[in-house]
């Protein structure tokens, strides 16, 4: 690792983003002699990106730390088809309205992790409808389409992975690798962009730019890759029980957001704290180090640094303040989240029902098991009772605690 010259390719190597890549060398000594443009695209299939994305993000931020220039691709062009890569079925098509909502949104996270401007080093945002609504069906074909082989193309996991689970793959996906090559091309022309990264599942979908750029522009320009970011117990990062765990403030608050780095499994919190945090590697090393009850402080660096990343320092010590006052002290806590509900004590609401609109179950069924299991609690004590209604005398200092288990907690109000 230490071979490496360039603040870039060492960074990136030694905090674990590194899994495939053409030819690191030439990278460092390209992020060594100037500023290396790179970019990442992100197609707007949601209105927010979930932490599944954030190592990508995060690969962008170690760019601009190390004084070098990022691209955000947002994919208004390439969502209209959709990418196969890791999908069992094809996903669905949106309105133009509904992409445009949805590049809104996903744009959120990053005008807080990096700075966005006009400066040498400050990242740009490009769509990539700029140039693929502009090509003609047959224009495309004749230009791009000499420059791929059907062979080939059958050989990348994407479509490999998707035939051997005998799944429809449309003829609109499958073309879906030749429009992200030549995004990669209409960057470097237009940029100078030398660097795609991306996630390992893109590696096929790189390659393909690369070499497109070496064919058509005469263009030697780099591939780098980050391994599929999995859990100590091999659940995939970005969802958990209760569903995805979202970057937009509006559709996750900043306590979630914080209570899911603080819940990392023992044996993830070095690897995180790396991936995810701008603590310093020595730092890291000493919080990995600890053992026993003591790796929770690491728990709580890990959330703390990570929820002021996204949501700023005042969040952040808010959720460990109510995290504190709901664990600790058996309080409630401010930041818990919060439903307002219309008719709470009129005795016609049941606490079941609080519990699925606060999103603690999913729906009666869920709950039935909750309670069978006596993790379903109203104010600290067992719920038993499927039909039991809200009333007036469980609003504690104006809201009813609602708890699933140890760490799952909202707040019931009155509208």
């Amino acid at each position: 690792m230490s071979e490496y010259k360039s603040e870039l390719v060492r960074n990136l190597v030694q905090r674990g983003y590194h899994f495939q890549s053409t030819d690191l060398n030439t990278l460092d000594e390209r992020a060594t002699s100037g500023v290396v443009t790179g970019y990442i695209g992100f197609d707007a299939t949601a209105s927010s990106l979930h932490v599944g994305s954030l190592v990508q993000i995060m690969m962008l931020r170690q760019m601009q730390k190390a004084g070098h220039k990022p691209i955000i691709l947002l994919g208004g062009g390439t969502t209209k088809i959709g990418d196969p890569s890791g999908k069992d079925k094809s996903r669905s098509m949106l309105t133009e309205d509904q992409i445009g909502e949805n590049k809104a949104g996903i744009l959120k996270p990053f005008k807080k992790l990096l700075a966005i401007g006009d400066g040498p080093t400050d990242a740009i945002v490009v769509d990539n409808d700029e140039w693929l609504s502009e090509f003609g069906y047959l224009e495309f074909l004749r230009e791009f389409g000499p420059h791929f082989t059907v062979n080939r193309m059958m050989t990348f996991e994407s479509v490999k992975q998707r035939l051997d689970r005998e799944q429809p793959l449309t003829f609109l996906e499958f073309n879906y690798m030749l429009l992200q090559a030549v995004d990669f091309l209409e960057l470097n022309k237009r940029y100078g962009c030398s660097l795609q990264l991306g996630g390992g599942d893109q590696w096929g979908n790189i390659i393909n730019g690369v070499e497109l750029c070496r064919r058509i522009a005469g263009n030697e320009v780099s591939a780098f890759t980050t391994p599929l970011i999995t859990t100590a117990s091999g659940a995939k990062m970005g969802k958990t029980a209760d569903g995805a765990v979202w970057l937009n403030d509006d559709m996750l608050s900043s306590y979630e957001y914080w209570q899911f780095w603080r819940n990392t499994e023992d044996a993830d919190v070095g690897r995180f704290l790396r991936l995810f945090t701008d603590l310093p590697l020595a730092e890291i090393a000493q919080l990995e180090a600890l053992e026993g009850a003591a790796i929770n402080d690491a728990k709580v660096r890990l959330a703390n640094e990570a929820t002021t990343m996204l949501h700023g320092a005042d969040a952040a010590r808010e959720a460990e303040a109510t995290a504190k006052a709901t664990f600790a002290a058996g309080g409630a806590g401010d930041a818990l989240p919060t439903v307002e509900i219309a008719g709470l004590t009129d005795g016609d609401v049941t606490l079941a029902s609080l519990f699925v609109e606060a999103g603690l179950a999913a729906s009666n069924g869920e709950m039935k098991r909750h309670i069978k299991a006596g993790a379903a609690k109203v104010n600290g004590q067992p719920l038993t009772d499927i039909q039991a209604k809200a009333t007036a005398d469980l609003v504690q200092d104006g809201a009813i605690k609602l708890s699933v288990g140890k760490k799952r907690h909202a707040l019931a109000k009155p509208a």
